[in-house]
């Protein structure tokens, strides 16, 4: 059959048709709902940061930094490292993206963990990886059993510390075991999107290691302690060949200048960063004390969000409904494998009582 008599009409290769869709923490409308399933910070961005957005916005004609230099300089000197080795993307998910592009080929092995971000399978199979999911152990990382499944077809590993959504982490002690274990053509990828918030003790985002070693990268956000999600701006910190490569894929100008400006901002405005974690470090034990305290089993959590298993006779379906006619959004998680379970993220004082309230109602009709 030739071109001109043919009518089968474009097809995706099997990897994009076999990726399931991500779907959000959802949305309600109305001027008294409280929003808890983006694990968004409930104070919202700098005024700092969102005056420099503002300023940006007036000169959008204007192609952006194609290198985002300024911010890059300015997270190197924040964490001490080199500029040069830093890539921004549009959100730390589209750097994800450009390290499976980079490094992956058709029919290349991609490990993550069970119940690990859900974007690690797709960026694999949108590359033509195939993901494999490894069981976790009493809903942590399970090293050994990452290391176990690593094969001749295994090129990178996706690790996110502190997960979400369960809210567990790795010390920097089995961070350094599970890289030991890996081949050096083998890729790991730390996600450290909410290493803002954590206080456990030995806890490392993996900023050392990718200094240290080529085969390490650390991807991280201002979408969450920084409050810029509405703004897309990620960024990584590797080898200098790893750098190479993203820079090789990414767009040129993949970076707004508006979302540079405020970056930029938000970085600078270091106190008011203490005041956001001030704010989870008070509220995040607080909820999880109270809905514990009504039934609920409330898993540790070193982030800004917890996950709430729902007991039985209840539903994590029925939870959901009947959060939602109240005006409470959540995040449900059979997309995650943990259908008895619900997510929530710290909100604001009057929120943080609602939603403890909402719960306790809850144990109290069963």
């Amino acid at each position: 059959m030739n071109a001109e008599t043919s009518t089968a009409a474009p097809r995706p290769h099997d990897g994009v048709v076999a990726i399931a869709r991500y779907v959000g923490g959802g949305e309600k409308s109305g001027d008294n709902v409280v929003r808890l399933s983006s694990n968004e910070t409930p104070l919202g961005p700098s005024p700092l940061a969102l005056a420099a957005a503002r300023a940006a916005a007036a000169a959008m004609t204007r192609y952006p930094d194609g290198g985002a230099l300024a911010l890059r300089r300015a997270l190197g000197e924040r964490h001490g490292i080199e500029a040069e080795r830093i890539v921004c993307g549009a959100g730390s998910d589209e750097i994800l993206h450009l390290l499976a592009q980079a490094y992956l080929r058709p029919g290349d092995e991609v490990i993550h963990s069970r119940h690990g971000f859900l974007v690690y399978a797709i960026v694999a199979r949108a590359a033509g990886g195939v993901p494999i999911a490894v069981a976790e152990d009493n809903l942590r990382t399970d090293v050994d059993g990452i290391l176990a499944a690593v094969s001749e077809r295994t090129r990178m590993v996706f690790l996110a510390n502190p997960n979400n959504p369960t809210g567990s982490h790795l010390d920097g002690t089995a961070l350094r075991r599970l890289h030991g274990g890996l081949r050096r053509d083998v890729l790991l990828v730390l996600d450290a999107a909410y290493a803002e918030y954590v206080r456990a003790p030995g806890y490392e985002s993996g900023l050392e290691m990718a200094r240290h070693y080529d085969n390490v990268v650390m991807t991280r956000t201002f979408s969450k302690a920084y409050g810029l999600a509405g703004l897309r701006l990620g960024w990584c910190y590797g080898s200098g060949a790893v750098a190479d490569a993203l820079n090789r894929v990414r767009g040129p100008f993949n970076v707004t200048a508006v979302a540079q400006s405020a970056g930029l901002a938000a970085l600078g405005d270091e106190g008011y960063l203490r005041r956001v974690i001030a704010h989870n470090d008070r509220w995040l034990p607080w909820l999880a004390q109270r809905i514990g305290g009504a039934g609920f089993e409330v898993f540790p959590s070193v982030g800004n969000f917890l996950l709430v298993r729902i007991p039985a006779p209840l539903t994590a379906v029925q939870a959901d409904d009947s959060m939602r006619q109240q005006g409470i959004v959540l995040r449900r998680m059979e997309a995650y494998g943990l259908a008895d379970c619900l997510r929530l993220c710290v909100g604001l004082e009057a929120e943080n009582h609602r939603v403890a309230e909402a719960f306790a109602a809850l144990a109290r009709a069963q």
